[in-house]
């Protein structure tokens, strides 16, 4: 195990500021190496979170989200995936899996959902969801496919984990609200809501993918087995564990 691999977990985890900052760090070391260094350096993170490290698994949280939501600031990004294939490291290859959803909501019906629960404008919705105190309405907002209300939603200082779950779980439900829990720095860190997201078939696989290796390995074995889920997924995880069980020290 490379010793840089363990110096840049312990630079990521000590950060102040929040996921937000430990990702945009992530993401300037990731640019700063060339692809099959930032390969190395990602399999390297997933080995160490594998053997249990919780600073590890912090980091590797850091990177998963970085790949997608700093992605214009590592200029080698869409070469990772190529890097990972030549070099062998396919539990780095499977973070870039791209697909549609194993199941799908259609985007008229949900918007006749919502048009049955909600009557006010917008921007009117998106305004109670982000200040409402009341669970009761919290909770009928939870329900909402708009994305932009769910957004407003989880930036409530009243909201809780478990309705957070809640949403996260819902089936069936359009992608963007789950893309849109995955995308918070507040509940993404959250274990039990990325477990709600990796095992909801409605969840689109590139996500699914950066979400998976971050899940226990009770929830790994599950994962594999759950037939709802898309079969990259599942592949992802059985990877994943094959992988504990072959590295060195895995478990």
């Amino acid at each position: 195990m490379s010793q840089n691999a363990l110096q840049v977990v312990q630079r990521l985890v000590v950060l102040s500021g929040g996921d937000d900052v430990r990702r945009k760090a992530a993401a300037r070391v990731l640019a700063q190496l060339d692809p099959t260094g930032a390969t190395a350096l990602l399999h390297e993170v997933q080995v160490l979170a594998r053997k249990g490290r919780k600073d590890a698994s912090e980091a590797l949280h850091a990177f998963a989200r970085a790949l997608e939501l700093e992605a214009l600031a590592i200029p080698h990004v869409e070469l990772l995936r190529r890097a990972a294939n030549l070099s062998g490291t396919v539990t780095v290859e499977l973070l870039f899996s791209e697909g549609e959803a194993a199941m799908a909501y259609d985007a008229s019906a949900a918007a006749r959902a919502d048009a049955k629960l909600f009557s006010q404008p917008l921007g009117v919705l998106k305004s109670r969801a982000r200040l409402t105190q009341n669970p009761d309405e919290m909770a009928r907002f939870a329900v909402a496919s708009n994305a932009a209300v769910v957004r407003e939603l989880l930036r409530n200082a009243r909201l809780t984990e478990d309705v957070v779950v809640r949403i996260a779980a819902r089936r069936p439900a359009r992608p963007e609200p789950l893309v849109e829990i995955w995308r918070s720095d507040r509940w993404t860190t959250r274990p039990a809501v990325r477990r709600a997201l990796a095992f909801n078939p409605y969840l689109p696989v590139d996500v699914g993918a950066r979400i998976v290796p971050l899940l226990s390995r009770a929830e790994l074995i599950e994962l594999s087995k759950d037939s709802s889920v898309h079969p990259s997924l599942k592949e992802q995880a059985a990877v994943l564990l094959a992988a504990a069980v072959t590295s060195p020290g895995g478990g």
